[in-house]
């Protein structure tokens, strides 16, 4: 069975099913991330190779990470890939340096986006609708329908097959997938050096800065505006900045509440929780692109 080294030191964070540690080796600090092989009794989409969950994408983007290699956003220096039994490990190179400001992140999504690519078959495909299907999977937006927004989530996800449908008919570009601020590691001159690439693949031109809305402190309109670069239509990708910003932040809106909601205690007494209140401010600050949507 696969063990780190005792001297690794690990990290907090990592997405869902991964475990990092920081480790000196050759003079050099690395960040080490365990993938581990999915049990038999995990869903079948981790092993798909164009679903967002796919298990061991950020293995192919180590070996092959031209694919994520600017412009715009870069990767981290890549080591060793070393796979056994139980899994993969990827070496990626410790990045220090001052972090990016949120306009500069739009506007390096924005290049990414818009730049010519040849998609590898493990690029990962339909980022919202498999969100949206976890959500469905729980039963949609029902902690949602006992607040006051019960009719305006109501109305929209009833109407997610409709936008769905009309991300699909946008220009499409390279995503990253999972834009917050954790994973934008540090300037390096007019790009940004970028981590966790376990969701990149392609979709609709606009949808990183959507989700990178939902924890940058500038405005949605103003950070269109620096994902705008040449080469991008704001009209379209307006429309997937939206969808995507609209969908995700009630998305995690109901996931927050829902959590809360298991305890004792009416749910409206639960609103200015800790672990709930943050969500439910976004929601708030995102509520023009839900509007628009409805």
């Amino acid at each position: 069975m696969w063990e780190p080294h005792p001297d690794w030191q690990p990290l907090p964070g990592g997405p869902s099913g991964a475990r990092l540690w920081r480790v000196e080796a050759d003079g050099r600090g690395w960040v080490v991330k365990r993938l581990a092989r999915p049990d038999v009794d995990e869903p079948a989409v981790v092993g798909r190779a164009d679903h967002p969950g796919y298990w061991r994408r950020e293995a192919h983007v180590a070996q092959a990470p031209g694919f994520v290699d600017g412009p715009g956003l870069v990767p981290a220096g890549f080591g060793a890939v070393e796979e056994d039994a139980d899994g993969v490990t990827v070496w990626a190179e410790e990045v220090l340096g001052e972090p990016p400001t949120g306009l500069l992140v739009a506007r390096c999504l924005g290049s990414f986006a818009s730049a010519a690519y040849d998609a590898p078959a493990w690029a990962s495909r339909d980022l919202l609708r498999r969100r949206l299907e976890l959500a469905e999977q729980r039963g949609g937006w029902r902690t949602l329908a006992r607040t006051t927004l019960a009719d305006v989530t109501a109305a929209l996800w009833d109407r997610r097959s409709h936008w769905l449908a009309r991300l699909e008919q946008l220009p499409q570009g390279r995503l990253h997938g999972d834009a917050v601020p954790g994973n934008f590691l540090a300037t390096r001159g007019a790009e940004v050096v970028t981590a966790d690439w376990q969701a990149v693949g392609v979709g609709p031109v606009g949808t990183d800065v959507g989700y990178w809305a939902l924890s940058s402190r500038e405005d949605f309109e103003v950070l269109l505006d620096a994902f705008c670069v040449p080469g991008v239509d704001r009209t379209s990708a307006a429309v997937a900045a939206r969808v995507t910003a609209a969908y995700s932040v009630l998305s995690r809106a109901e996931w927050a509440l829902a959590q809360a909601a298991a305890g004792e205690g009416a749910l409206a007494g639960k609103f200015r929780h800790p672990a709930v209140a943050p969500y439910l401010r976004a929601v708030q600050r995102q509520f023009p692109q839900i509007e628009a949507l409805l």
